[in-house]
């Protein structure tokens, strides 16, 4: 049956369990009689809903709470080991692989280091290293939790770079800066992983896992609209104006801030990325005749580095080139989010990535200066600045948040063959008269 506004009965319960769900989520446990206000349904559809759901094992009971003078009102929640999601990580140094269950909760992990014996850094990104990363990490975090790959609600991995769709391949990324020219990375894991055709794969920019994961569980809750900032070896940005729905990637490291500037890793001159990434950051203050460790990584050059400017012992004299350059970086991210707020006019904007969270509050108060010069001051005044809450691992979480948005979006149901329904009579009789 399709009602007026073109939704079918079976649109219509598919929005009322979403709506039950997303409440208990966020917000459980809950009882039938605070779920009605919650979500805006009748009481008679909450009981339909909650039946269902829990017949299928998606909720449980929870204890009760009392009520003002009639019977204990029971609690409803999410199961948790009702479904399992499995996020990645395709990081700059490493790929982080997270096996959670349904309330997020992580049940194993496992990390494998990105490495190269060259110094090119595309070579760090080889394509077939990284998928058997991934092939190993799922299998050994099954065998670890126990859990049958059939009960997966799908595999979410953010990634480097641009990702586009094929209906030959699936999801294709199109990283410059790794050296990923058009790689069909969904087919070659659909090849390689030793995963049902049920479980579908999610692959999206990292910079937009991270902004789903802080809108949902992070600093971003209660705002409308957001722009997330990934701050590692490069500089990536999601810009999110609907706080449940996914928010868009922006390739904001290469957002050009000086004409035949220094040279970019993608190959273009002048970028953001050039002077603002950690990679760049590191290789300014060598060239300022700074001192990193000799054979470090770049999380350990960096430490090394901000130790230097911010010495803990204060009888310590700060290193006067690494503060300039610093200094310097700071100003390059306060233009670029002055550009941010200047073409999005956000009501935040916060901090995460690896590199991010080690510069730390300290250093973010000085670019929060360079910004409000940049930025035209209404939006400016308007927007809070701040550091992402969920840590090193929040690409990870935000990966594994795909699958399980689209399981909500479904109303807690997997994935199935699109049924084609019977069409009304009008269509038809209206086609056959239009054609004479």
């Amino acid at each position: 049956m399709t009602t007026r506004n073109g939704r079918t009965v079976r649109d219509l319960r598919r929005e009322n369990r979403t709506a039950v769900l997303q409440r208990l989520y966020f917000d459980g446990p809950m009882s039938r009689f605070s779920l009605g206000p919650a979500t805006g349904l009748s009481s008679g559809s909450v009981s339909n809903v909650v039946a269902e759901l829990l017949a299928e094992g998606l909720v449980e009971e929870a204890g009760s709470v009392d009520s003002a003078g009639g019977r204990p009102r029971i609690l409803v929640r999410v199961t948790p080991a009702s479904g399992f999601m499995i996020g990645v990580d395709v990081g700059e140094t490493r790929v982080r692989i997270e096996l959670f269950d349904l309330t997020l909760t992580e049940l194993a992990r496992a990390e494998r280091p990105l490495t190269a014996d060259s110094p090119h850094p595309h070579d760090r990104y080889e394509v077939g290293v990284i998928v058997e990363h991934v092939r190993e990490g799922i299998a050994e975090l099954l065998r670890a939790a126990d859990v049958p790959a059939e009960r997966l609600l799908g595999v979410g991995i953010g990634v480097p770079g641009i990702v586009a769709r094929t209906d030959e391949d699936g999801a294709v990324v199109h990283g410059q800066t790794t050296g990923w020219d058009a790689v069909p990375l969904e087919r070659l894991l659909r090849e390689a992983v030793d995963l049902p055709e049920s479980v579908p794969y999610w692959i999206d920019n990292g910079a937009k896992t991270l902004g789903q994961a802080e809108m949902w569980f992070g600093a971003g809750r209660g705002a409308r609209s957001a722009v997330v900032v990934l701050f590692g070896s490069g500089v990536g940005a999601c810009v999110v104006t609907d706080p449940m729905g996914p928010g868009r990637a922006l390739e904001w490291g290469h957002l050009t801030v000086s004409v035949r500037g220094r040279r970019c890793r993608c190959g273009s001159h002048g970028c953001l990325e050039a002077y603002a990434g950690a990679e760049a950051l590191l290789d300014r203050w060598r060239e300022a005749g700074g001192q990193p460790p000799a054979g470090a990584d770049e999380e350990t050059a960096l430490t090394a580095m901000l130790a230097a400017a911010y010495p803990a012992d204060a009888d310590r004299t700060p290193d006067a080139t690494a503060l300039a350059v610093l200094e310097e970086t700071a100003e390059y991210l306060g233009a670029g989010f002055g550009d941010l707020i200047n073409l999005f006019q956000p009501e935040r904007i916060l901090v995460g990535g690896w590199a991010g969270l080690q510069l730390g509050d300290r250093f973010l108060e000085t670019v929060k200066g360079y910004t409000a010069q940049y930025a035209l001051a209404y939006p400016a005044a308007r927007v809070d600045i701040g550091m992402g809450t969920l840590g090193p691992d929040a690409v990870t979480v935000g990966a594994a948040i795909l699958p399980l948005a689209d399981f909500f979006a479904r109303g807690g149901r997997r994935a199935e063959p699109e049924v084609a329904e019977e069409r009304p009579a009008w269509t038809s009789t209206v086609r056959e008269r239009t054609a004479r």
